[in-house]
């Protein structure tokens, strides 16, 4: 017969264990990251490694533990032995199937849920990008777990801030998910170095799940300009621009004379002056440049939750009350129609 411990002698046990010998962890932190396993999801296209998607890289590198990196698409080879290279990862998952070429995430998400179950990882992680939107809530729930979406850091293996209500309030969240599958804000977590490592390579499972989707095409705006994600700095123009035509004659001079990239207010891109490929905003990209640049933009909620961890915000516009000088760090009050072309000018000389 196996004796009972009364909960008040288990608890004076404890109390006499801890004043002998100071607390008592389950298991140290050392401990506890060598019982970590990260996935980062690297995303790929034709044939080369996305390195803004290295983000995933850095955190996991926060969270300790193993990481593993995951690729997938036709000839994947050299996309591989690139990411074998990215400093801190130990090992790379390559599935060469050009099915996954595109990341339509219907038949991705499939494919990474059955590497995530044998590889028994206990994060997953990707960038919040529309390919890590359209694809983790889906492993998510074919894993039956919850997601944690847009993260902006890590206090600890189960527990991560994100920001909601466009930025307004920072929630702490805590997952007690077996698997936790997060993806993170690119301009939170810098890429991960891309030399310095030598992982191994290996080759995943795949279930060549049916996809009911079919790639046919896409349209995408060339430009020789930065990439917006990614660039040091940013010119952004509005619906105070009031054409296409004054729209490109004003700004794409600025961001040439800057070396910068171009974004634009939803305002704008709704009202037809640039690709929706250059909104900047809760429904567009979120940048941090070291310098964002904007002009005929009022300051909405919603523009400012994709811009406002810039280091330095300059704002041009006429109206002194807009709600864009509140966290511009300079600001200049007058017609943009004078004062860009001037600004650009002497940016020239």
């Amino acid at each position: 017969m196996i004796p009972r411990i009364s909960h008040s002698v288990l608890r004076q046990t404890r109390a006499q264990l801890r004043s002998k010998n100071g607390p008592t962890p389950v298991a140290s932190l050392s401990a506890l990251a060598r019982l970590l396993s990260s996935l980062a999801v690297l995303e790929q296209k034709d044939g080369k490694l996305n390195h803004s998607s290295l983000g995933a890289v850095t955190a996991a590198l926060k969270l300790g533990g193993s990481i593993t990196g995951f690729v997938a698409g036709g000839n994947i080879k050299a996309v591989a032995e690139e990411a074998a290279k990215v400093k801190g990862l130990e090992k790379i998952i390559a599935v060469d199937n050009a099915a996954y070429d595109k990341g339509l995430p219907e038949n991705y998400a499939p494919l990474l849920a059955e590497n995530i179950k044998k590889g028994g990882f206990t994060h997953v992680i990707a960038g919040h990008t529309a390919f890590g939107k359209g694809l983790l809530p889906r492993v998510a729930a074919l894993l039956d777990v919850q997601q944690i979406s847009d993260i902006t850091a890590i206090e600890d293996e189960k527990t991560f801030v994100r920001p909601i209500y466009a930025g307004n309030a920072i929630a702490t969240v805590e997952s007690s998910d077996e698997i936790k599958v997060i993806t993170i804000r690119g301009t939170a977590f810098p890429a991960a170095e891309a030399e310095g490592g030598s992982a191994s390579i290996e080759d995943g499972v795949d279930p060549k799940a049916a996809c009911p989707t079919e790639w046919v095409s896409e349209d995408l705006a060339k430009s020789d300009r930065p990439d917006l994600a990614t660039a040091g700095k940013v010119v952004s123009g509005g619906r105070g621009l009031k054409s296409k035509e004054e729209f490109d004659r004003i700004m794409l001079p600025l961001a040439d004379a800057l070396g910068a990239a171009v974004g634009a207010s939803r305002a704008a891109v709704d009202s037809g002056y640039a690709d929706n490929s250059l909104q900047v905003g809760q429904t567009g990209k979120v940048v941090a440049p070291q310098l964002y640049l904007c002009a005929g933009i009022s300051g909405a909620i919603q523009h400012l939750a994709g811009m406002k961890d810039s280091k330095v915000i300059a704002a041009i516009n006429k109206d002194a009350d807009a709600p864009i000088f509140q966290v511009a760090d300079v600001g200049l009050v007058g017609d943009l129609f004078e004062k860009v072309p001037e600004l650009t000018e002497k940016l020239k000389q």
